[in-house]
């Protein structure tokens, strides 16, 4: 059955208020904060040599909580926004015994952050200098890390690289090897772009994408489908708030398996490994070389792949108690799954 314009719209306007509804739950919760990332010569090779020059573009990022608390600085997977932390933020920011400051980046070309000039660019060794330029404009002191997917990789080559910068690091599901067939696979999806005329497609579509992250509500995929998108007059739909050449490049670099060892064996700080238990990036292999090179907390979550949401609250104060160093180390055990968020 056609539908016709106006009730199309009307169906656009419908969804639109239901997800604004849901963020308006998290009003004067977090600010919005930025800086100027300055993008160095020598994160330029693959550019003709012409057209190098340094330049700055803006990072976003939301920050939760008190600004004398202790810090958690969140960083995403490859096509993931800041907004997918908010459950997660809201809740450590608000721990009576221990309210933590909770940072969530959008990584360059994400999100509400700037494009970086070249396909070319967009690459690992400039991400790891982003979270470098984060931290730096944070203060600099050494702070918590959580990062999820290449958020976790990102974190693990800068700790071993400067370790005086992150205290403790939370890697949700990610390790230092993941094989090339699964990245390539990941990558061939995301590098493609999609349109989304309807609100039933961009739920279609949303649902698949996350059908890893473990046992979520139709509200929280709503809210997050809101700010993983934004409106294109050009294309007649909504889009995802992504650079299209970021994808491409990370289609280009998953031609190669994912392989970390050196850099995770030289990690000096304490780590919290959190697994999806259905995860196809993170193997049984890889689990247990991690745990023979390193004295790490192991976190199983059922019922999850990759890589979990975290709007769970009990992953949620598992987490708060890792960071507040009441779990021993090492250790490993699972995490029932909480019922779900009676209010948001």
């Amino acid at each position: 059955m056609s539908v016709d314009a106006d009730d199309h719209e009307q169906i656009w306007r419908a969804w639109l208020l239901a997800a604004q509804g849901l963020d308006a739950s998290f009003a004067g919760c977090y600010r919005f904060g930025s800086f100027d990332y300055q993008q160095p010569l020598s994160l330029q090779s693959g550019v003709p040599r012409r057209m190098r020059r340094p330049y700055s573009t803006p990072v976003f990022y939301t920050d939760w909580g008190p600004q004398d608390a202790p810090l958690l600085l969140c960083c995403g997977g490859v096509a993931n926004t800041a907004m997918r932390f908010s459950f997660v933020a809201a809740d450590l920011s608000r721990y009576a015994n221990q309210p933590w400051r909770v940072i969530c980046m959008d990584w360059l070309g994400r999100g509400r952050s700037g494009w970086l000039a070249d396909e070319q660019e967009y690459r690992r060794a400039t991400y790891v200098e982003q979270m470098r330029q984060m931290i730096a404009h944070l203060g600099g002191r050494p702070l918590a890390v959580l990062g999820s997917s290449m958020g976790g990789t990102v974190a693990v080559e800068l700790a071993a690289r400067q370790p005086g910068l992150i205290s403790r690091l939370i890697l949700n599901d990610v390790g230092p090897q993941m094989p090339r067939a699964r990245r390539q696979y990941r990558a061939e999806t995301l590098a493609r772009f999609y349109v989304f005329r309807s609100p039933g497609d961009i739920m279609r579509r949303v649902g698949a994408a996350q059908k890893n992250d473990g046992p979520v509500s139709d509200e929280i995929r709503h809210f997050l489908a809101w700010h993983q998108t934004r409106w294109s007059d050009e294309n007649a739909g909504r889009i995802y708030r992504v650079d299209p050449r970021a994808l491409q490049a990370y289609r280009a670099e998953a031609n190669q398996a994912l392989a970390q060892w050196d850099s995770f064996r030289a990690l000096q700080c304490p780590l919290l490994l959190l697994h999806g238990m259905d995860s196809d990036a993170l193997q049984a292999a890889t689990l247990g070389r991690m745990q023979r090179l390193q004295d790490l907390t192991l976190a199983h979550i059922p019922a999850t792949g990759h890589t979990p949401m975290l709007s769970d609250r009990r992953q949620i104060q598992v987490i708060a108690a890792w960071l507040r160093g009441e779990l021993p180390e090492p250790c490993e055990f699972s995490i029932p799954l909480a019922k779900a968020r009676a209010a948001w």
